[in-house]
């Protein structure tokens, strides 16, 4: 029998490929990053030669890198598959999905009795720590994210369509009425990490390119921003449909403004997911619990 490189470098590879970032894989596998470069040029070592570009913050495959993930994500992911298959129970559908905290409270979970009533074999391991993109068929099966596209050589399915709205707190608007967007130069904006565009495109659509904000602090958990906004903070950036599932009495819409937003979730996974039952059975339920059958 041929022999293989330890199965524990080849993990730590495609943490680092997927990620980009060591520090990152490292805490995906609870290693230290010296642990986790260990592995990954003892790699490099066995096929005798690098595998990525390395870079201060960063590491970037390199071509031979690439053409070793392309080569054996196919064999990885079938693997993962004997495994779950072997440690599942018969009667027993198992899918580890990755979703954004705020859809997860907002739209998911009030909907999740539908789906075990619908099919009460089916049970979800929920991850709600980012990256999903990344970790896709390592860590996770599929993932609802917020994007403008999606790239293709995944499926994706578009879950919503949105508008941008400005958000405050009602004191504050009580306190200091605000009726001319030009305002916001004297308050501060909160963005979401994940939404970077989101002011741009509503200041555009403002007819006021150039407004800039007092400040620009950034959240990457829309639930806090929203508590942020609400305790008068600063003016939020967020989706029409964050406002709207909030139901809190203490925010407001600012303006009155119609903003589209390029900004979407969506359903995404590897094509070959879609061939397994528990990935068809949620993508299909979700669609039909969010009404996204036509967008």
């Amino acid at each position: 029998m041929r022999r293989l490189p330890p199965l524990t470098a080849i993990e730590a590879f495609v943490h680092v490929a997927r990620l980009g970032s060591i520090k990152a894989a490292a805490e995906e596998l609870a290693l230290s990053s010296p642990a986790l470069s260990r592995r990954v040029q003892a790699l490099e070592r066995f096929i005798g030669k690098p595998l990525f570009e390395r870079r201060h913050q960063a590491l970037r495959l390199n071509h031979d890198g690439e053409r070793l993930l392309g080569m054996i994500s196919h064999a990885l992911d079938t693997l993962s598959d004997a495994v779950e298959r072997m440690s599942a129970g018969s009667d027993l559908l198992r899918l580890r999905l990755g979703v954004l905290p705020l859809f997860a409270t907002q739209k998911l979970m009030p909907r999740l009795g539908d789906l075990k009533r619908r099919h009460p074999e089916l049970h979800l391991d929920v991850d709600t720590a980012g990256h999903s993109l990344a970790r896709l068929g390592d860590g996770i099966d599929v993932g609802i994210v917020l994007g403008h596209t999606i790239d293709p050589a995944l499926y994706s399915r578009r879950l919503d369509r949105n508008r941008v709205y400005a958000i405050a707190s009602r004191a504050l608007v009580e306190e200091m009425p605000l009726t001319d967007p030009k305002q916001l130069s004297k308050l501060t904006a909160l963005i979401h990490r994940d939404m970077p565009d989101t002011f741009t495109d509503w200041r555009q659509a403002a007819g006021l390119p150039y407004l800039e904000p007092a400040a620009t602090d950034f959240f990457d958990s829309g639930a806090l921003m929203l508590e942020a906004a609400a305790q008068g903070l600063g003016v939020a950036f967020m989706l029409e449909s964050h406002f709207e599932e909030a139901r809190d009495a203490r925010l407001v819409r600012l303006f009155d403004m119609s903003v589209e937003s390029t900004y979407s979730h969506w359903f995404v996974c590897r094509p070959r997911m879609m061939q397994q039952e528990p990935a068809r059975l949620f993508h299909d339920w979700l669609i039909e619990a969010l009404g996204a059958q036509n967008i």
